[in-house]
């Protein structure tokens, strides 16, 4: 039984690529569009079915591309226009799609926008920009803060006598999207890559592009402590999800339903009780992204938990999502570690929803700690000493076990270190893919199952009470014949879970086990599963 009637949004597994990190074709150290097309047969084989592209977009690279200097072009960094061409249509011959990055909220300070803009105060583009006059009493306009380094979100300007606001590094100038001239032109820049091929797009921080028109104080903080973000001293209450931004993601969905099966998802770093509000009724968001996972306890309670509220808290229609990690937080092998990894993975794709893998995590990759003279992330460099930096989840994939992992030529020193422990020599592609039982066929097979089963691929999901420190939730349809369960084990002890066939429906049935093998699990009364183990259990 398969699913032909959903979009490929619902059905697909998103891939995340960091493309400085994915892979060299050129030799200058740096991922670049044609080092992803090489690769294009690794994903085909993994079966992930979309990949989501940071970007790639001309850039003084202040933030590693994240300060956009022209929408319409491509890094030369990153090779060409007609590179990106090759890709989209290399990867649609494979079945593959191909997500971009969108950065709405702001641009690079050297963008052509905002050198017109701060030239004068007549210019046609000031207004394209956010800029202020000082507080009364002198000073910034009011006590909002930049989100890198916790001071003044506003810069001087002595030219022209104002300040302009930047939520990021002042070298990332904040549009104004309340100017009618701002918005066309952006959304115009979408439209450019969706002619051109692009399925969909990861819009940047998009919660934070509509501010509060009148500029008030966000409230003290009073919790604060210094060992904490220095950009959480004030509540960020008239800086991000303001009312109105859910004008904003329809304008988008507006412009994305233009075209034929395409995809929108945000970046929306928000309690799920706001974060569900922009799907709006149906014409926001198609994704906003779900990041729980990543900031949750890892325990069966937690997850549990989340699980249930999300369900609940869902509009009706909506589809959910799921994320384990990306190029802005820890890895998810080093957070809940090795043994856990595959349990990890297994979650994210039995869950209900569409599953985004980050690359390498079909590894069990972890964080490579970087030493102070290749720190190459500007949080770190403004806030060091606070663990905010994030190049330890951003250095190269490792595809085999030569000195630099087959991500550029061995004599070539990578943008950041591979990582020098010993687990580099097994956590790579050629090694994993030798080995039939690795984390890597793991998932590989579990991709396969998902993609293939209409139960775990479009199903319901319910979670079934089980003992401490065990997971278990049960993926239907109404229409059909068979359902099946998923027992997750987040301990490092044997645990069972108790059942009776009257109770279950049926025969359970163990068809997959994060082990790699077929384990006596089922006896009369209990399901046992072994340390660290999940189970997949069909029931007929």
């Amino acid at each position: 039984m398969t699913i032909t009637s959903r979009p490929w949004w619902q059905t697909d597994i998103v891939y995340q690529i960091y493309p400085r990190s994915f892979q060299d074709s050129n030799g200058d150290g740096v991922g670049d569009i044609p080092g992803i097309t090489q690769r294009l047969d690794y994903l085909a084989w993994l079966g992930v079915n979309a990949l989501w592209i940071s970007p790639v977009y001309p850039s003084p690279m202040a933030d590693f591309g994240y300060d956009v200097s022209d929408y319409r072009d491509i890094h030369p960094l990153f090779g060409t226009l007609d590179d990106m061409d090759t890709l989209i249509k290399e990867a649609h011959g494979r079945g593959l799609k191909i997500i971009l990055d969108f950065v709405p909220n702001h641009t690079s300070d050297q963008h052509p926008w905002f050198i017109e803009s701060k030239s004068s105060k007549d210019d046609p583009k000031r207004d394209w920009y956010i800029w202020r006059d000082p507080a009364p009493e002198g000073g910034p306009p009011n006590n909002w803060l930049s989100r890198f380094d916790g001071e003044s979100a506003w810069e001087w300007d002595k030219a022209t006598g104002q300040y302009y606001l930047h939520t990021f590094l002042k070298e990332q100038p904040d549009l104004n999207w309340r100017n009618t001239a701002v918005r066309e032109a952006m959304l115009d820049n979408l439209r450019f890559w969706f002619e051109r091929g692009i399925d969909g797009f990861r819009v940047d921080v998009s919660y934070r592009v509509m501010k509060d028109p009148e500029f008030r104080d966000n409230p003290v903080n009073p919790d604060w402590t210094e060992k904490m973000d220095p950009s959480y001293r004030v509540h960020e209450v008239y800086t991000k999800n303001r009312p109105d931004i859910h004008e904003f993601n329809r304008w988008l969905r507006q412009v994305s339903d233009e075209f034929e099966d395409r995809v929108l998802i945000g970046e929306i770093n928000l309690p799920l009780e706001k974060l569900v509000k922009h799907y709006g009724e149906n014409d926001e968001f198609h994704l906003p992204f779900n990041f729980q996972l990543i900031f949750a306890d890892w325990s069966a309670t937690a997850v549990r938990e989340l699980a249930d509220r999300y369900e609940s808290l869902l509009p009706a229609g909506a589809w959910p999502n799921w994320v384990l990690g990306n190029h802005d937080q820890q890895r998810i092998a080093t957070k809940v570690g090795m043994a856990q990894t595959r349990l990890a993975q297994m979650l994210l794709l039995t869950l209900r929803g569409t599953p985004t893998m980050y690359y390498g995590d079909e590894l069990g990759m972890t964080d490579v700690k970087i030493p102070g003279d290749k720190v190459q992330d500007p949080w770190e460099k403004f806030v060091p000493g606070m663990g905010l930096g994030r190049d330890p989840e951003r250095t190269p994939m490792r595809w085999d076990s030569s000195p630099t992992a087959g991500f550029c030529p061995p004599d070539v020193e990578p943008w950041l270190p591979v990582g020098s422990d010993f687990r580099v020599k097994w956590v790579n592609v050629a090694l994993l893919r030798e080995q039939e039982r690795s984390v890597l066929h793991m998932v590989q097979e579990l991709i396969a199952l998902r993609r293939n089963t209409a139960v775990l691929n479009a199903g319901h999901y319910r979670s079934h009470d089980a003992p401490d420190s065990l997971f278990v939730f049960e993926r239907f349809l109404e229409s059909a014949s068979e359902r099946y369960f998923v027992l997750l084990n987040f301990t490092d002890k044997a645990k069972a879970w108790p059942y009776t066939e009257s109770a279950l429906g049926g025969v359970p049935e163990v068809i997959f086990s994060t082990h790699m093998d077929i384990p006596p699990a089922i006896n009369d009364t209990h399901i046992t599963l072994r340390d660290h183990e999940g189970l997949l259990v069909r029931v007929k």
